[in-house]
């Protein structure tokens, strides 16, 4: 090749780089606001990632989390081949596209543009909290039936993403040293905005995340969430209050549904261990399995991530789910320790116990919009540590 090819073919791949870089950052923006501009965005970053692979001619790398995704990925098709209508399996299993987002954050968030990605996440999520104090404060969205969603298409989605940024705010505001002023000055609006959203599954899920985060800072500092949630509820308008004394009724019609779900589900994956009865199948074959102190006659899913799991694609590929969170967890581990990598890694670590906790009572991990956060904010951390930085 002549000097003024390499030259081209060099310019080329900047180009593809810089687009690339500028798609990933308009998706992170994106993602707490809109699913079809994240989503496209998201096939732009793609692009130019494989793009970028084929020009260089380099094996896949990626954080060792990911390869467990793979093999849930296939045993997802696999149970989509097996299903009641595969026709309709298949075709969700487009989501399963999204965990492209860990190779490409891996490549393009590299070094220090790791961190401005979490600013930008910080950012995006408290934009759209202020829209969803207005929602609650001009528009009156403050019954259950009509809660806070912000730009996206459902409170629960919306609650879940806040519940995520403020992990993120949270982590910067324990273990940075240097950029703590604009996550104090947004956390305010993030909590009143996860609180008008009176989804129960989010709140119990971001205590459980800045649980751990305030253990791994120093135990003592555990002390503040009683304090911090009695502060809540005084501050808290009367249907949010009741909502969270609704937490500890075992009466609640929602509470007694979830507990028929699971048994459902259990019934479910009795009949079906293997490959489960297919992705989006559940609504299709729950009336069959509905017990009967179930509340609703029908539901799409069974508001418990490990759960649907096994129901819809079976035990196999909920056990390469849990070793996905395993992997996760456990390569988190040693950023913790560097000084450097400790907000990101902290980050990724709350933002995992939050959804588990979470994912308890809902199925957040079958969300895109709450998928795509988390995936990102789950591999900054990875990303941060390929320029070899200082311990």
């Amino acid at each position: 090749m002549t000097t003024i090819g390499m030259t081209a073919a060099a310019t080329t791949r900047d180009r593809l780089e810089q687009v690339g870089l500028f798609a990933l950052v308009g998706l992170v923006a994106a993602s707490p606001l809109s699913i079809a501009i994240a989503q496209i965005l998201l096939a732009v970053a793609a692009s130019c990632w494989l793009a970028l692979h084929l020009m260089r001619r380099e094996r896949l790398e990626a954080p060792a989390f990911f390869w467990p995704l793979i093999g849930y990925s296939m045993l997802t098709l696999l149970s989509a081949g097996f299903s009641r209508d595969p026709v309709v399996s298949v075709g969700d299993c487009k989501q399963l596209s999204l965990f492209l987002l860990v190779p490409v954050v891996y490549d393009f968030a590299r070094g220090s543009r790791a961190r401005l990605l979490l600013t930008v996440i910080i950012t995006a999520g408290a934009v759209s909290a202020l829209v969803g104090v207005a929602q609650f404060a001009v528009f009156n969205y403050d019954i259950l039936g009509r809660r806070p969603q912000g730009t996206l298409s459902h409170w629960m989605t919306y609650s879940g993403t806040l519940m995520l940024v403020v992990c993120a705010t949270v982590a910067r505001l324990l273990y940075d040293t240097r950029d703590r002023g604009w996550a104090a000055v947004v956390m305010p609006a993030l909590i009143v905005a996860l609180l008008l959203t009176s989804t129960r599954s989010a709140w119990v899920g971001v205590a459980a995340g800045l649980g751990v985060l305030l253990i791994l800072r120093d135990f003592r500092l555990v002390a503040l969430l009683p304090i911090a949630a009695a502060f809540a509820i005084a501050m808290s308008p009367p249907q949010v209050i009741d909502r969270m004394y609704s937490i500890f009724d075992l009466n609640d019609p929602t509470s007694r549904d979830r507990i028929a779900m699971l048994q459902a589900g259990v019934a479910i994956v009795e009949d079906h261990p293997l490959t489960g009865v297919g992705p989006d199948m559940v609504r299709h074959v729950y009336p069959d399995y509905r017990v009967p102190g179930a509340v609703q006659e029908n539901n799409i899913h069974l508001h418990n991530v490990p759960m649907q799991i096994a129901a819809e694609r079976g035990l196999p590929a909920l056990a390469l789910w849990i070793a996905f969170i395993a992997s996760a967890l456990m390569s988190l581990r040693p950023l913790l320790d560097r000084t450097r990598h400790r907000v990101l890694a902290g980050t990724a670590v709350a933002a995992t116990v939050a959804m588990l906790t979470a994912g308890l009572f809902e199925y957040n991990f079958g969300d895109s919009e709450f998928l795509m956060l988390y995936l990102i904010m789950l591999t900054i951390p990875f990303a941060a540590d390929r320029d070899g930085g200082l311990p």
